[in-house]
C-alpha cells in the first residue's frame, strides 16, 4: 500500500511539473521571439488576452470538469473583475504610483468582488442541476452585462461617486474624472497589464487549482460530481464543497477580467456577453473536460488561430469554424483517433531512412 501511494505521488508530481513546464517554456519562447524581433505586432497584442483566456479556461474547468456543473455565465464574473479592476486602478492612481502594484491590487479586488457575487449566485443556483443551473448562470451573465451598461462612475473632490441615472448626476465638477460612462463603458484606462503579469497570474491559478484538485477538498468535490447521494451518505457537505469550487472559479475569472481590461484604453460591457462564455466553454470542451493542461493549450491555440487565419481575409472565420469542428470530431471519436495513429505509424515505418535502417538490421 505504501509503495502504491509513493508511486501515485511521484506520478502526480511529474504530471504537475509537466503542466508548469509547458507554461514556463511558452513564456521563455515568446520572450526569445520578442527579443529577436520575430514576433509580429498583432501577436504581441494578443499576449495579454491569451493569458486572460487561459486563466478563464482553467477556472471554468474547475466548475465544469472537476465539480461537474455546467455554467454559462462565466463571462459575468470576468466583467465584474474587469470593471472593478478599472475603477480601482484609476481611483488609486495618486496613492499608488507604481503600475505593477496598482495592477496587482486591481486583480485582487477584481477577484474579491467576483468571489462575493459567486457566493451570492452560488447559494441559490447550486441547488439546481444540469440545464436549470446552466439557464440560471446564463441569466446572471446577461443581468450583470445590462446592469453595468447603466452604471456611471466617476471620481471628484468628494471621492468616488456612482449613479444609474446619468453622467450629470455625479456632480464631479471641473476637476472630476469619469471612469464608467454607462453604455460607452470604461474610458481613459491606463494600460497596466503586461505579458509577465499574465504569466504570473497563470502560475498562481495553476497553483491554486492543482493543489485544490489533489487536496482533501478536491477529492470531496469530485466525489460530489461522481455520485451525489453516495457522497452525502458518508458525511460530505454537498453545499459547502460545491460553493468552494464555484467561488474559487469566480474569483479567478475576476482576476482574469481585471488583467484583460487593463490591457485596453476602453472596455465595454458587451465584450463580456454570452458569446464570451461560450468561447471559454469551447476551450474547456476541446481541451478535455477535467483536463487542466488541455484547457491551457486550447485557450492559447484558439485565441491565436483567428489572427493566424487573417491571410484568408473573408474566409478566415469559416476556416476557423471548420477547424473547430474537425478538432471536436477528432477529440471525441476513438475510432478516428486510432485511424490517425495508424496513419502516422504507417508513415513513420515507410520513411526512406527508416526502411534502409530496417534493411541493414535484417542483413
Amino acid at each position: 500500500m505504501h509503495m502504491k501511494q509513493k508511486k501515485s505521488g511521484a506520478k502526480l508530481i511529474r504530471s504537475n511539473a509537466i503542466t508548469y513546464g509547458i507554461v514556463v517554456a511558452a513564456f521563455i519562447f515568446i520572450q526569445i521571439l520578442d527579443g529577436t524581433g520575430n514576433l509580429t505586432s498583432s501577436l504581441r497584442g494578443q499576449l495579454v488576452p491569451i493569458c486572460a483566456y487561459v486563466v478563464m479556461g482553467i477556472s471554468l474547468n474547475l466548475t465544469v470538469g472537476i465539480l461537474g456543473e455546467l455554467s454559462l455565465g462565466h463571462a459575468g464574473f470576468m466583467s465584474l473583475g474587469a470593471f472593478s479592476g478599472v475603477v480601482v486602478s484609476i481611483a488609486f492612481k495618486g496613492q499608488i504610483p507604481s503600475d505593477p502594484l496598482r495592477l496587482a491590487l486591481s486583480m485582487v479586488i477584481g477577484a474579491v468582488i467576483a468571489a462575493v457575487f459567486g457566493f451570492v449566485v452560488g447559494v441559490p443556483a447550486l441547488r439546481l442541476r444540469g440545464d436549470y443551473l446552466a439557464i440560471v448562470t446564463l441569466a446572471f451573465g446577461e443581468i450583470i452585462k445590462n446592469v453595468i451598461n447603466t452604471v456611471y462612475v466617476g471620481i471628484g473632490e468628494n471621492g468616488l461617486r456612482f449613479t444609474m441615472a446619468d453622467q450629470a448626476s455625479l456632480n464631479l465638477g471641473e476637476s472630476g474624472t469619469m471612469i464608467m460612462q454607462g453604455p460607452m463603458g470604461a474610458v481613459g484606462i491606463s494600460k497596466l497589464s503586461t505579458f509577465t503579469a499574465g504569466f504570473i497570474l497563470i502560475l498562481v491559478t495553476l497553483f491554486i487549482v492543482l493543489n485544490l484538485i489533489h487536496s482533501r477538498s478536491g477529492r470531496a468535490i469530485m466525489a460530489v460530481r461522481d455520485n451525489r447521494i453516495a457522497a452525502e451518505s458518508v458525511g460530505i457537505s454537498i453545499t459547502r464543497y460545491k460553493l468552494t469550487a464555484f467561488i474559487i472559479s469566480a474569483a479567478l475569472a475576476g482576476a482574469a477580467g481585471a488583467l484583460y481590461a487593463l490591457n485596453y484604453s476602453t472596455v465595454v460591457a458587451r465584450k463580456f456577453d454570452f458569446n464570451t462564455s461560450i468561447m471559454v466553454l469551447v476551450f474547456v470542451v476541446l481541451g478535455g473536460i477535467g483536463n487542466i493542461r488541455g484547457s491551457i493549450i486550447a485557450a492559447a491555440v484558439l485565441t491565436i488561430l483567428p489572427e493566424l487565419l487573417r491571410a484568408f481575409n473573408d474566409y478566415r472565420m469559416l476556416a476557423y469554424a471548420i477547424i473547430l469542428i474537425l478538432i471536436m470530431l477528432t477529440s471525441n471519436n476513438e475510432q478516428l483517433k486510432q485511424l490517425i495513429q495508424r496513419a502516422f505509424g504507417f508513415i513513420r515505418r515507410n520513411k526512406p531512412g527508416q526502411q534502409q535502417d530496417e534493411g541493414a538490421s535484417n542483413a
